[in-house]
């Protein structure tokens, strides 16, 4: 069992208080409000060993770089191809697709990942004022 440090408590602090799954460089920018001499390195280390610990998701989406969650419950999210944001959709995941793909393919399915790509409200907007709509 490892202990919690106080470079792993921001860290996590920092994930857990976003809404947007933070890169580990807004990770790092974050923890250095309250750890100004933390360096990248350690904070790296820190998301391995929460990562190891179940306490966090890395989120590869699209190849994008890595982001991060502490959300651990089955769920689908939504990354703006404007801004990169990537949300959390509030929409009951399709538990029965495992399944299907087993059926069809004859693979063990335990789990998947599911990301749904298009331009977020925040964009939208900004997109219809600079045409003056």
């Amino acid at each position: 069992m490892r202990r919690q440090t106080k470079q792993r408590e921001a860290v996590l602090k920092a994930i857990a208080g976003s809404s947007s799954h933070p890169t580990a460089d807004m990770i790092y920018d974050e923890v250095r409000k309250a750890i100004p001499e933390i360096s990248k390195g350690t904070v790296y280390r820190n998301l391995r060993v929460l990562q190891e610990m179940g306490q966090v998701l890395e989120l590869t989406l699209d190849g994008h770089v890595s982001r991060y969650e502490a959300k651990q419950d089955s769920h689908y999210h939504f990354r703006c191809e404007s801004c990169g944001r990537v949300s959390d959709l509030d929409i009951p995941v399709d538990e029965d697709m495992n399944r299907r793909v087993s059926a069809i393919t004859g693979l063990k399915v335990a789990r998947h990942q599911l990301e749904f790509c298009g331009i977020c409200d925040e964009c939208q907007t900004a997109s219809k004022k600079n045409k003056g709509g």
